[in-house]
């Protein structure tokens, strides 16, 4: 990680543990919004902003669904990140699906967050929307983006409202559940530092799955009923990495999500959206999974599992 803008040791997944072992995310250091209104220091202007992401990252997917839903392609340009973990954390290059970084000709991530911020101290995380205006971070918050992405831009974007102020109260109650539960819940599994600490969240991570299979059951195509809303954005993301990771490298193996008949269906239905499966790489998603090398020393990335409905990409 970086303290006071210097690198001082490899790349660990673990930084902060609660008093069970549990493992404690950072918290997000960038919180700026671009506004289309002029009431911020970055105001939405096509071609200035530009989003890092790494496609094994599901806060990083969030982001990069939310722009393809919106319609901000021409508007927001994107750098990936190669997906195995290295060293000194994400770093840009040539494996396939990866770009090098051509806005600021960066090799590691830790460069641009030290480039914002010389004094920088913490984890440097994807997403990260960056200013090429004022050369900084504007956010690293993925849940900032999305919401920047779905209104901070104007007319810019089109596509769905995926936070509609009638079902603001619902979309905030459930995300509320989802983020414990499932989107930082299987990490909490994962990176878990005794027993106890893993238990806990394994139970909350299935607890989860069974709220929203429950959900489901009605019929309804999405989470709140017939509209598309960043709370399915926050549940795709984990739901897609599921059964090819989290089952595995994360020791989630209670059930699969093919195991679940409705939340099957919807993780299908999500997919299937115009521009979405290009936002998602099983590849990506495995071969960093399994580059973390305090999980999988040896680094030997598993052949399976066979997921039919996922497109060749």
């Amino acid at each position: 990680m970086l303290i006071n803008g210097k690198w001082q040791e490899d790349w660990q997944p673990v930084q902060a543990k609660d008093e069970k072992g549990g493992f404690v995310r950072q918290i997000s250091s960038f919180r700026n919004w671009v506004t289309s209104d002029g009431s911020s220091a970055f105001p939405a202007e096509a071609g200035r902003y530009h989003l890092y992401v790494a496609l094994i990252c599901p806060w990083a997917s969030r982001a990069l669904m939310a722009r393809k839903l919106k319609g901000l392609e021409s508007a927001v340009s994107i750098s990936v990140v190669e997906p195995a973990l290295t060293p000194q954390g994400w770093r840009f290059g040539t494996y396939p699906g990866s770009t090098l970084d051509e806005v600021n000709g960066a090799t590691y991530m830790h460069e641009l967050y030290t480039a914002a911020d010389p004094d920088f101290t913490g984890r440097a995380t994807v997403p990260a929307l960056w200013d090429k205006k004022t050369k900084t971070v504007v956010s690293n918050e993925s849940a900032d983006i999305v919401r920047m992405f779905n209104s901070g831009f104007g007319a810019l974007a089109s596509g769905p409202d995926l936070y509609p102020a009638d079902l603001a109260p619902q979309i905030d109650a459930l995300n509320d559940v989802l983020y414990p539960g499932l989107n930082n819940g299987v990490y909490r599994a994962g990176f878990a530092t005794t027993q106890i600490a893993y238990d806990e969240a394994f139970a909350t991570v299935f607890a989860t799955l069974d709220i929203l299979e429950a959900l489901l059951t009605d019929g309804r195509p999405y989470l709140h009923g017939d509209r598309f809303t960043e709370t399915d954005i926050r549940a795709f993301v984990s739901l897609v990495r599921f059964d090819a990771a989290y089952h595995g490298i994360f020791k989630c193996n209670l059930r699969r999500i093919s195991d679940y008949p409705h939340l099957q269906d919807y993780l299908e239905r999500i997919y299937t959206l115009p521009g979405v499966a290009e936002t998602v790489s099983i590849d990506h998603i495995k071969q960093g999974y399994y580059s973390i090398k305090t999980l999988n020393p040896n680094g030997i990335v598993p052949a399976g599992p066979d997921l039919p409905w996922v497109k060749a990409n």
